[in-house]
């Protein structure tokens, strides 16, 4: 019980000194020992990379995760060390609503078997979009996460104690200080016209005091600039570490950017699937317009159906003399049939138009090929 009630009066007493010796330093009271240019360059880099790689972390967070509930909900059960619960992303929801949808609206209709490819798509590309929140979780936020939490918690502990350390040296120094001046004081020649021997013995004896308190002045301040070095030597070689960070945060970078451009590659290529069979459904908008147009007994009736027209058959389609163009392929394209050409991304063809054919395709050739192509595909040159 002693000892802990020394302990903790010993404590007081030292966290009573800094506080004086802070207070006096803000007040330009106290002398205040600066940290080297090298010590100071290095703190400062090291709160740049830490408020930096914070606002990186939230932003990365928010962009996986829009929903501020869905994120805190996930923080507690990493913090009470449990397992999340799987959750279903918006796309993969979307698709749902959409297949259900098809069921009610019947699958065998162009509206409902339009409904049941987009919904599968749209499920596709939601397991596309959780593998790819799993990959950037591990692969960036785990990363930036273990050095808020460790090295930089780490780092900001021996700063403080750095820091309290030079309170401790800055007060030692200004104490030897004091000490000195007292010292000298009393050790001004005595005054002869002084009769009371009483003040001879009592001006001797503050000065021996006063000597015996320089002295162990100084011993505390050998001490505690022995202390402030080692503790700045600690610091140096942990803010040094900066640099490694850096390193690794940029692999962590890469690694980012490498599933964030698979992410997107997968989403196109589902995208572009998506649009080859919705292009092979039957064309619902031009059978209704055909049964809206063609009532029985009509002239068009008579003459024939425009959808039993015989089809264009592009072996016999011949370039035009003019109105040829050249064309620079955007993305990749796989031909759905013979009558379409495969195209290559960034590669050049020649394009025309037909008459006749579905302003949203062109003709094109590529030496002895050729077939259709569709013009969102495309960037037509002058």
């Amino acid at each position: 019980m002693d000892f802990n009630v020394k302990k903790l009066a010993s404590g007081a007493g030292l966290f009573f000194t800094r506080a004086v010796q802070y207070t006096e330093e803000k007040l330009g009271q106290a002398e205040k020992t600066e940290l080297d240019a090298h010590l100071e360059n290095l703190m400062s880099r090291a709160d740049c990379t830490k408020n930096w790689t914070e606002k990186i972390y939230r932003q990365t967070e928010v962009l996986l995760q829009p929903n501020p509930s869905a994120r805190i909900e996930e923080f507690l059960y990493e913090k009470f060390d449990m397992k999340a619960p799987s959750r279903v992303t918006n796309a993969e929801l979307l698709g749902l609503y959409m297949e259900g949808a098809a069921q009610e609206f019947g699958a065998a209709t162009p509206y409902g078997s339009t409904l049941l490819k987009v919904g599968e798509c749209e499920k596709r590309l939601g397991a596309v979009e959780k593998e790819f929140i799993q990959t950037s979780a591990i692969s960036l936020l785990t990363p930036l996460r273990n050095f808020l939490e460790g090295d930089w918690r780490t780092i900001s502990k021996e700063r403080r104690l750095l820091e309290n350390l030079r309170l401790d040296l800055d007060a030692c120094k200004a104490r030897l200080k004091k000490a000195k001046l007292a010292e000298a004081k009393t050790a001004v020649a005595p005054d002869l016209n002084e009769t009371r021997p009483r003040n001879y013995v009592l001006s001797a004896s503050a000065s021996a005091l006063w000597t015996e308190e320089v002295e162990k002045a100084e011993q505390d301040l050998r001490l505690a600039q022995t202390e402030f070095d080692r503790q700045a030597e600690v610091t140096r070689l942990l803010l040094e570490g900066i640099s490694s960070t850096h390193i690794n945060h940029l692999r962590c970078l890469h690694e980012f950017v490498e599933a964030q451009a698979a992410y997107y590659k997968h989403c196109h290529l589902h995208m572009q699937e998506l649009q080859r069979d919705l292009g092979r459904l039957p064309d619902a908008f031009a059978l209704n317009s055909l049964h809206s147009v063609v009532t029985p007994g009509s002239a068009a009736e008579d003459i024939g159906s425009p959808l039993e027209a015989e089809p264009l058959k592009i072996e016999e389609v011949q370039a035009p003399a003019t109105g040829t163009r050249k064309a620079k392929v955007l993305y990749d394209y796989d031909a759905a049939d013979s009558s379409e050409l495969s195209l290559l991304a960034d590669e050049l063809i020649t394009v025309y138009t037909v008459p006749g054919m579905d302003s949203d395709w062109l003709v094109g050739e590529r030496g002895n090929q050729k077939g259709k192509v569709p013009v969102t595909y495309l960037e037509l040159l002058s």
